[in-house]
């Protein structure tokens, strides 16, 4: 199998996980006024530990060098700063930029770019534990759920290595930064797996030990096709699937990977423009993947799988599930599945949301007061940041404080198993 996927992999999948021209020089800085708009929780928000599910932690310089024995100290990923950008770099093969970071050190954001060019200009806390655990005090959060930043961890390119053995063991190095950040942050800081998606049985197994390390969850491509890997209605995933089911730990898609958003923008609007529309695209990509798992019958076969929506909105899910509902009386057989839409979305899946107004404030009785969870996408471009909590208190200020907990904490505690 990993033969077939790596004829299929994309060497430059990790060079071109964040757009070349989002580290040029250029964009505009806002100035933050940060001790008046990051003064900790709101107190409609007294007793709540506020869970941010969708945050970004830059791959430290030595996640992988410290980590690496000695036959490897030579082979996994370091950063080398090529023509004034921070890079990662493994075996000659260009990985990409360290990731988003628009929040400068001094507190600033940059917009109209996807990060400053050195990992130093940027926020400390995107890649340092004591500063981002301040960060989080001082935007009110209690614990947050983390996402790669870099492209180090995609398949295609590990896939493109040519060695099987060290693109297992990077995934390990990676998983292994990720239990460890858990214990030393106090339990709040929860960064989630990735796996050798590409070898059923290494796939399997490192899954096991991540779940071994309390980890909280997986990350997983939306089209595994992609790779030459079979769908997730196949048996290749069934023994993984079976053990999320199992233990209840959750698989997630973090906007969604097999959408193309240059085919889909109009050309020669400048970097900017772009970007703007780009990224709505791949918010709306989640739309595609909730839609699969349901026509797929997968969650006929899995039926306690439980599925994260992540850094896509929610406020298109209501339309969503009517269009799917309109199709299924149109287009799908009426004995082929045993849930309706709204059923299956109610059983298996959860969303979150950040820039919104609407969405939580006007349809959360539709959406679910159990499904919603909330997000900033620190330290990412059209991260919710500054301004936390004033966002907070506007969208959600008008429930009774027991919904607030449960958009805020509660529902975020039940699908990664937080200990709190």
């Amino acid at each position: 199998m990993a033969d077939d996927a790596a004829k299929l992999a994309n060497a430059q999948d990790a060079k071109k996980y964040w757009l070349e021209g989002g580290n040029a020089p250029g964009g505009l800085v806002r100035e933050v006024d940060y001790s008046k708009e990051n003064k900790g929780a709101h107190p409609l928000f007294a007793g709540i530990k506020i869970v941010d599910t969708d945050t970004h932690f830059t791959e430290p310089p030595d996640l992988f060098t410290s980590r690496a024995p000695a036959a490897y100290k030579d082979k996994v990923p370091h950063i080398e700063r090529i023509d004034g950008v921070d890079r990662w770099i493994c075996q000659g093969h260009d990985f990409g930029s360290v990731g988003g970071n628009v929040v400068r050190k001094d507190n600033n954001k940059l917009l109209g770019r996807l990060a400053f060019q050195t990992l130093e200009e940027g926020h400390p806390g995107s890649h340092l534990l004591k500063p981002r655990l301040q960060s989080m005090d001082d935007m009110g959060i209690y614990a947050q759920i983390c996402y790669q930043n870099a492209g180090v961890t995609q398949a295609g390119s590990l896939l493109a290595l040519g060695d099987d053995e060290l693109a297992v063991n990077i995934l390990k190095m990676f998983n292994d930064a990720a239990a460890e950040r858990m214990v030393e942050s106090g339990q709040r800081v929860f960064s989630l797996a990735h796996l050798p998606i590409w070898d059923q049985a290494a796939l399997e197994a490192e899954a096991r030990r991540c779940i071994d390390m309390k980890i909280k969850g997986f990350v997983l491509p939306d089209v595994p096709e992609r790779y030459g890997i079979p769908g997730f209605m196949d048996p290749y995933w069934k023994t993984f699937l079976q053990m999320c089911e199992a233990t209840s730990t959750p698989i997630n898609f973090h906007l969604n990977s097999a959408v193309d958003p240059a085919s889909l923008i109009w050309q020669n609007m400048g970097f900017e423009r772009n970007l703007a529309i780009g990224s709505i695209m791949l918010f709306m990509g989640n739309a595609a993947t909730l839609g699969n798992w349901m026509v797929s019958g997968a969650l006929d076969l899995y039926p306690k799988l439980k599925i994260g929506l992540i850094e896509s909105g929610a406020g298109w899910i209501p339309f969503m599930l009517e269009a799917l509902e309109h199709q299924f009386d149109e287009m799908v057989p009426k004995d082929a599945l045993e849930l309706r839409p709204w059923e299956y979305y109610r059983r298996n899946f959860w969303c979150t949301y950040w820039f919104e107004k609407i969405g939580p404030s006007r349809l959360l009785d539709v959406i679910g007061f159990d499904k919603l969870m909330f997000e900033t996408d620190f330290p990412h471009p059209t991260s919710l940041y500054p301004g936390v909590q004033a966002h907070l208190a506007e969208t959600l200020g008008h429930y009774t404080w027991e919904q607030r907990k449960q958009v805020l904490e509660t529902n975020a505690v039940q699908l990664y198993n937080l200990p709190f």
